[in-house]
C-alpha cells in the first residue's frame, strides 16, 4: 500500500461514499485523506473492499466508525470489535475513530440489544469510567489509539457533573485517546439549547477545551451541514458547510493549530466538485492558520 498511512497537519479531506467511487479513482483529485464508515467495509471479499484496497493505494484513508457504543455500560460488542480489528489489519489506516455515546444495553431474555443510533451520555464521572473503560479495550485491541468523537445531542441530562469539554479532556488524560473534534455537532446543540449566540457558545465550548489541556489531543476535525426540520436543528451532514460553522473552525485553528480537516456530507449528496470545492475552503483556512502560527513564533 503506497500511499502513507499518517495524515499531515494540513491535510483536507472528504467522506468517500458509493456514488463517488468512480470518478475519485480516476481522476485521483488533490485530496489529503479520505474516509469511510467503518461497518461498510467489514467483508473481506466483497466489491466494497476491492475499491477500499484501491483507494488506500491512492491515499490515507480514516475508518470512522458508529457501531463501537463506547459509552454502553454493558461493554463493548466482541464480535463488532473483531472485525473492525480485522479491517484495521487490512487496511492500515491514518485514523481510527467513533463516537461517545451509547447503544447497547440488556434487554431480559433478549439479551444485549443495539438501538442502532448514536445516542448521548451523560457527563458523569460513573460515565467516564466506563468511556474510559471501553475505550482501552478497543485500542489494546487494534493496538493503537483512538479518535473519540464529540455527539451532536437532542437532549441534555440533568445529573450531569462536569462541563462536556472537561468531560473529553479527562477520558483523553485517562485513556490515552485523542478527540475527533466535530464543530458542527457543537454548532447544532447550541442551536437547539437556544443560545442568544450560538458562535459565543461554541467558541467558549472550543476555549474551555483548550484550557483543560486537550487541545494536543485533537486528531482530526469535522465539518459538515445541519437543518432546521419542525423546529428542530439536525446534523443530517446534508449541506454545505454553513457560515458559522466555519467562523467556528476558524476559532479552533487559532487555538489548536492546522488539524486534519474532513468534509462529511452523506445526504443528498452532490456532485463530487461540491465536496472538493468545501475540502479547498478547509485547506485555505488550514494555510492561514499555519501563516498566523509561523508569524507568531
Amino acid at each position: 500500500m503506497p500511499s502513507s498511512n499518517r495524515l499531515a497537519p494540513m491535510a483536507a479531506g472528504i467522506g468517500l461514499r458509493h456514488a463517488h467511487y468512480a470518478r475519485v479513482a480516476r481522476e485521483r483529485p488533490e485530496l489529503g485523506f479520505v474516509e469511510v464508515h467503518s461497518e461498510n467495509f467489514f467483508c473481506p471479499d466483497d466489491a466494497a473492499a476491492q475499491v477500499l484496497r484501491h483507494m488506500r493505494g491512492l491515499y490515507p484513508v480514516s475508518l470512522h466508525g458508529v457501531g463501537l457504543a463506547l459509552g454502553s455500560a454493558c461493554g463493548v460488542d466482541e464480535q463488532h470489535l473483531e472485525r473492525l480489528a480485522a479491517l484495521v489489519e487490512r487496511i492500515e489506516p491514518a485514523r481510527v475513530s467513533d463516537h461517545a455515546c451509547f447503544a447497547r444495553a440488556p434487554l431480559g431474555a433478549r439479551g444485549v440489544v443495539h438501538a442502532n443510533d448514536l445516542l448521548p451520555v451523560a457527563f458523569t464521572r460513573a460515565q467516564l469510567r466506563v468511556l474510559e473503560s471501553n475505550v482501552q479495550q478497543v485500542q489494546e485491541r487494534l493496538r493503537r489509539p483512538i479518535l473519540v468523537e464529540n455527539l451532536s445531542s437532542y437532549i441534555e441530562f440533568g445529573d450531569s457533573e462536569m462541563p462536556e469539554p472537561e468531560f473529553f479532556a479527562e477520558l483523553t488524560r485517562r485513556s490515552g485517546c485523542g478527540l475527533l473534534l466535530d464543530v458542527n455537532n457543537l454548532m447544532v446543540n447550541a442551536r437547539n439549547r437556544g443560545a442568544a449566540s450560538p458562535l459565543r457558545e461554541v467558541r467558549a465550548w472550543l476555549d474551555a477545551l483548550a484550557q483543560a489541556g486537550a487541545g494536543p489531543s485533537v486528531g482530526e476535525i469535522h465539518l459538515a451541514g445541519h437543518s432546521v426540520q419542525q423546529g428542530l436543528v439536525i446534523d443530517d451532514h446534508g449541506s454545505a458547510v454553513s457560515s458559522q460553522v466555519w467562523q467556528a473552525y476558524e476559532h479552533a485553528l487559532g487555538l489548536l493549530g492546522p488539524v486534519p480537516t474532513l468534509i462529511e456530507w452523506d445526504t443528498a449528496i452532490p456532485e463530487l466538485p461540491v465536496l472538493l470545492d468545501q475540502a479547498a475552503q478547509a485547506r485555505e483556512r488550514l494555510t492561514q492558520a499555519a501563516s498566523r502560527r509561523a508569524e507568531v513564533a
